[in-house]
């Protein structure tokens, strides 16, 4: 008798054993599954809002640098009313080829001029007096970008250059909003590694020079405003 009680309960342990066993390893694989659905969405889901984000000091170099790699284009159209000039962006430069493109894509140039004109110096664009332009700046954020300089960049003729204020700025951090072309032919060396270039014209120089050649103020402003649009070249 003991020994049919003692294979009986024997016989139980196993059968539940068996029972139980399938069932602590379909919920342990889907939690498996359930771990590695919520960490692939994760890694899927971006990482910052476009429709929302404002630029700051403290986020700009992680945000350009997340958006420079989904956005890789490298070559723009500035028309004026003087002509066209086309531009290619440098790789070497990445962060401030993303805010450029970042800068075209939100429309943001197309409410600016060529606001400053010094012959066989430079022309510089990015700005207006509009109230469009300052809620757009507003808008985007105020920021400042870190120098890109140690990639055999220089001011030559036809550069594209960022830039930046030269008072309490030691660290020659760049505006993210002004840009402008060196229309010296002898090129501006004197600003290498003083201001980042991170572009050059590729078609249009005589444009630029008809620009540079615009009459101007005392304070180098155009007498009449050179507007631009920007757009991307596909």
């Amino acid at each position: 008798m003991k020994f049919h009680t003692i294979l009986l309960f024997l016989t139980i342990s196993i059968l539940f054993s068996c029972e139980n066993k399938p069932k602590d390893t379909s919920e342990k694989n889907r939690e498996q599954k359930n771990d590695s659905v919520n960490k692939k969405n994760s890694a899927e889901k971006p990482k910052y809002d476009l429709e929302t984000i404002v630029l700051t000091d403290e986020n700009v170099v992680g945000f350009l640098t997340w958006y420079g790699e989904r956005n890789p284009e490298n070559k723009v159209l500035i028309e004026t009313k003087y002509g066209n000039i086309e531009v290619e962006l440098s790789d070497k430069t990445p962060l401030h080829r993303a805010n450029f493109i970042y800068l075209v894509k939100k429309n943001y140039f197309n409410t600016t001029y060529f606001h400053r004109v010094v012959k066989n110096f430079i022309i510089q664009g990015g700005s207006s007096d509009e109230s469009i332009t300052k809620k757009d700046r507003k808008n985007i954020g105020k920021y400042l970008i870190p120098p890109e300089f140690n990639n055999g960049l220089k001011h030559h003729y036809g550069a594209l250059a960022s830039a930046r204020l030269w008072e309490e700025n030691p660290e020659k951090l760049s505006n993210p909003y002004e840009f402008y072309f060196v229309q010296n032919k002898n090129g501006a060396h004197h600003l290498d590694k003083e201001h980042t270039v991170f572009g050059k014209i590729t078609k249009g120089f005589d444009v630029m020079d008809e620009i540079a050649n615009q009459e101007t103020d005392k304070k180098e402003f155009p007498l009449l405003n050179i507007k631009i649009k920007v757009t991307l070249i596909n």
